[in-house]
């Protein structure tokens, strides 16, 4: 294992450069640039000045030595300097994923919660009421887009909410975005204001993961009780607990593991729209403002960042493959 960790390592440098040049190349390409943006509508800006800040943040050299200056500085744990907050990418990028990480993290531990035990049990009892009532939520978390869900979200529980007049069932009354109440900085009050505002984000985040995890899962299950083990299992025997728990189930997280692992990254990736919505002050909102202000230090920084997330998780996964099936081995 040793070995194979080593060699999995080495293999993710020239994958990293690879992936960073392709997206230096794709941001490079983009039309305009920070200083085109910068200088736009304004008419005291001499095309001399242009020429002066282009010569400042190195616009104006060959594309080839831009990108290993980039390199050179990123080895160096500088990934460059927002041109719009005016701060090092690094930084920035920092306190952006904190953030996020506060719906990140619930909505995955929901999502798992909710979907594992649905799935398995969908499963169990197939061509049941309850399966085909799950089938049908998890096709329609799959099928509808995140913004949408978002904005009924929002309309429901902080614009409408008739419910809200039901006596107890105040604390409903949900904010339609944002991060935390001004003046709340610190206290049990911190925490419980900023649980309010993740409520919505959380569940819409969790319900998309859900619906997949779950589609996952009775699959899984479905192929793994035909086999002829668990029928020998249940041959001998042994309680339909035993069956499912030990014989079953374990065999039947190894495809589950990959789909979990992959979508932890697709979470960052996923939440633009989520965090969009929402005024959330995440790093998938921060994506969407760095794109749109052709910003590209910045998102060249986080696309980086969520293309090494997938290599990592990717090989964690891997890991857990060994972990789940004795019969694996990478040395």
């Amino acid at each position: 294992m040793s070995r194979y960790l080593i060699r999995r390592l080495l293999q993710m440098i020239p994958l990293v450069v690879g992936l960073s040049v392709i997206i230096f190349l794709l941001l490079a390409a983009a039309p305009g640039d920070p200083v085109d943006l910068l200088v736009f509508g304004n008419p005291n800006i001499k095309p001399e000045d242009v020429a002066r800040l282009k010569r400042l943040y190195g616009l104006d050299q060959p594309l080839y030595i831009r990108y290993f200056k980039w390199l050179w500085a990123a080895l160096h744990g500088d990934l460059g300097y927002s041109q719009v907050y005016k701060v090092p990418v690094l930084a920035l990028m920092w306190d952006r994923v904190g953030n996020s990480l506060w719906l990140q993290i619930p909505a995955f531990f929901l999502s798992l919660a909710v979907a594992v035990p649905v799935g398995i049990y969908s499963a169990l009892h197939q061509y049941s009421t309850a399966d085909y009532i799950a089938t049908f939520l998890t096709f329609f978390g799959v099928s509808i887009p995140a913004f949408w869900f978002g904005i009924m979200m929002i309309y429901l529980f902080a614009v409408w909410h008739p419910w809200t007049a039901l006596p107890g069932l105040d604390w409903l009354r949900l904010p339609a975005g944002g991060f935390s109440t001004p003046g709340i900085t610190r206290g049990l009050a911190l925490y419980l204001d900023r649980l309010r505002y993740m409520l919505l984000p959380t569940l819409v985040l969790s319900l998309l993961f859900m619906a997949s995890y779950t589609r996952y899962t009775r699959s899984s299950m479905l192929e793994v009780i035909r086999q002829d083990y668990v029928r020998t299992a249940r041959a001998k025997g042994l309680a339909e607990q035993v069956v499912v728990t030990k014989h079953a189930l374990k065999n039947a997280m190894i495809p589950i593991v990959t789909i979990v692992a992959l979508s932890i990254p697709a979470l960052f990736a996923g939440a633009p729209l989520t965090e969009t919505v929402f005024g959330w002050p995440g790093v998938g909102r921060l994506l969407v403002e760095a794109v749109l202000a052709a910003d590209f230090a910045v998102a060249q920084g986080i696309i980086i960042f969520l293309a090494a997330l997938v290599i990592i998780f990717n090989l964690l996964a891997d890991i857990a493959y060994a972990v789940l099936d004795p019969r694996i081995r990478y040395d």
